[in-house]
């Protein structure tokens, strides 16, 4: 399996009490990767995260960015296809698409969402990736029908300025099997996937990537990392440095995962930054390096 580069960056929950757009532009001058915001548009007192996320690339220059994941009953597809792309194309390219079925079923119907049950949300994630696609291809006389959506354009656009990464949020069997079909990448929350589920994931993965045909290194594995940097160890992600630079390792060699989102107390994101991902890009260079090619 191709070992990707190790990609570093800050996940926000938008809470319009906090210092988000500060916050932003400190994961841009600290050098990480990716801004991830999340979206839960039914909680009281957050933002709206498309508009943190576009407000954001206004003041940032290098850092991408992306709904992580957006709330898909309370976003219609073909008009989230159409935001993310316009970000993109203002950005120079640095948007990137994160997709899930909605955290809260009760909460996305109280909002004036469609009420999805577990049966019917991966059916309609499957869609809605189609639909996002069809509006990015820019042709005209596009039309879909499915169960879940209609879409149809006489011409769609605009065209990103590439081919934008589109993550899926899953952690059930038939949203895993999605991912390994269709998605260019995977995000979990070690909150909903710790990692002593995180083998079997990737193997489910892995398996519907290769009955789909594609190679499983295609899909990039993204994790959420919900713990706190603290002076004493209470568990996993939830002690000093030293124990974060382990464990993050220890995801990156040995469950291949290749993208971190820090979830933890903003005042701690430049120890996160500064301290512990230049070592474990260290490390964990060393530990692959040592390690046999499919490792």
């Amino acid at each position: 399996m191709t070992r990707r580069p190790l990609r570093f960056g800050v996940s926000l929950v938008p809470d319009c009490a906090d210092p988000l757009i500060r916050t932003a532009q400190d994961a841009d001058r600290f050098g990480l990767d990716l801004l991830g915001v999340r979206d839960e548009p039914y909680r009281r007192g957050t933002a709206d995260a498309l508009t943190v996320l576009a407000s954001a690339l206004a003041v940032t220059s290098r850092i991408r960015v992306m709904p992580a994941v957006a709330c898909l009953p309370l976003r219609p597809p073909a008009a989230l296809a159409k935001a993310i792309a316009t970000m993109d194309r203002f950005s120079g390219g640095r948007a990137e698409l994160g997709l899930g079925a909605g955290a809260s079923a009760a909460g996305a119907e109280a909002f004036g969402g469609p009420f999805r049950s577990g049966s019917s949300a991966p059916g309609a994630l499957e869609e809605a990736v189609q639909v996002v696609r069809l509006q990015w291809s820019d042709q005209g006389g596009l039309v879909f029908g499915g169960a879940h959506y209609r879409f149809a354009a006489p011409q769609a656009g605009p065209a990103p300025e590439r081919q934008i990464p589109v993550w899926l949020g899953t952690d059930g069997p038939r949203g895993l099997d999605l991912t390994g079909r269709v998605a260019d990448g995977w995000l979990a929350r070690s909150g909903r996937v710790p990692p002593k589920r995180l083998a079997d994931a990737r193997r489910r993965i892995d398996d519907a990537a290769a009955r789909a045909g594609r190679d499983p290194s295609d899909v990039r594995r993204g994790y959420v990392l919900e713990g706190r940097i603290a002076r004493e160890s209470r568990g996993f992600l939830h002690g000093p440095p030293r124990q974060w630079i382990h464990e993050l390792t220890e995801l990156a060699v040995g469950h291949g995962v290749d993208t971190f989102l820090f979830a933890g107390a903003p005042e701690h994101l430049a120890l996160f930054a500064l301290e512990i991902v230049p070592s474990v890009r260290e490390q964990a260079a060393r530990e692959r390096t040592a390690a046999p090619a499919g490792g």
